[in-house]
């Protein structure tokens, strides 16, 4: 087997252009050299690969066999090192992200509609799953990064950067009125048709925790698998939901819904930009982060 790579390089330039000095301007070289590394090629192959021509050079039967095979892997490096230079330039590329509904809609959907209008070529793929999946994706290198909501344990691998604080909320709507207003206990959720998020979900997980540790046991009259359902149930009067009150907002500021007011404060929380500190990212993905913590430092 022929070690020296170079000589294919020469070879395939001097059969692309059926000449010696052609092959020599191109790669800048001697055409001395160009001879010399195409006689060292055929002593160590055992063959002719050209001959000589009016003008130039001629491929020898085995001379066609070998740069077929050549020229398809010169051209497909060529084009690797033209798809690398595009994709550092961010002409192309691909970025994965892991982002929950709520982390997606309220927070990072106006930093990809800017990345997009500046980087057209890059494709942006957001697997759409809560925190502990997202967590998941990104320990198994399935995506670059993710946005999720605390809490969420911490682990070795990850580099976590708080981004925007949210809050839980408990709303209702006018058939609960005698709750407006008031100061209520804990303990009365207990008494209420409450309208919960189904599964295992970081929303979830922190009011239980919440509950749990203020002894508050509920037991949902509907679990639903998205906040907006939450939102649109507590509209139609099914019971008391809770959600992040962003999602609600709309509807508490137009008062159709009110929020519950308690004498114990329920923990705000964080949006959290999650990386894997083994795993590098792309030149995409870094950019799109550059984006996102330049405007973090704005605010």
């Amino acid at each position: 087997m022929v070690t020296n790579l170079e000589y294919y390089k020469v070879f395939y330039y001097v059969a692309k252009n059926q000449s010696l000095t052609v092959a020599a301007d191109a790669l800048a070289i001697s055409q001395p050299a160009v001879s010399r590394s195409v006689k060292q090629l055929e002593t160590a192959l055992g063959t002719k690969l050209f001959i000589r021509a009016a003008k130039g050079v001629c491929l020898t039967p085995e001379g066609e066999l070998l740069y077929r095979y050549v020229a398809k892997g010169y051209e497909q490096i060529t084009l690797g090192e033209q798809k690398l230079k595009q994709m550092l330039n961010l002409d192309l590329g691909e970025i994965h992200i892991g982002a929950s509904d709520m982390t997606l809609q309220f927070y990072l959907l106006p930093f990809l509609e800017r990345f997009h209008e500046k980087y057209p070529g890059i494709k942006v793929v957001v697997t759409n799953a809560p925190t502990p999946e997202t967590l998941r994706n990104l320990r198994e290198g399935k995506i670059d990064f993710g946005v999720v909501s605390t809490p969420f344990d911490d682990q070795d691998f990850l580099q976590a950067s708080a981004v925007r604080e949210i809050e839980d909320v408990f709303v209702a709507g006018r058939k609960f009125i005698q709750y407006k207003n008031r100061m209520l206990d804990l303990q009365e959720l207990e008494s209420m048709p409450i309208i919960y998020l189904e599964g295992n979900t970081s929303t979830r997980n922190n009011m239980n925790r919440f509950l749990l540790q203020n002894r508050v046991n509920i037991q949902p009259e509907f679990e639903l698998a998205t906040s907006d359902m939450v939102v649109q149930f507590a509209l139609r009067n099914l019971g008391v939901g809770c959600v992040v009150r962003d999602f609600a907002q709309e509807y508490l500021d137009s008062g159709q819904l009110f929020e519950l007011r308690f004498n114990k404060i329920i923990p705000r929380r964080q949006f959290c930009v999650v990386t894997d500190k083994k795993n590098p990212m792309s030149a995409a993905a870094r950019n799109l982060l550059a984006l996102v913590y330049e405007q973090q430092d704005l605010q």
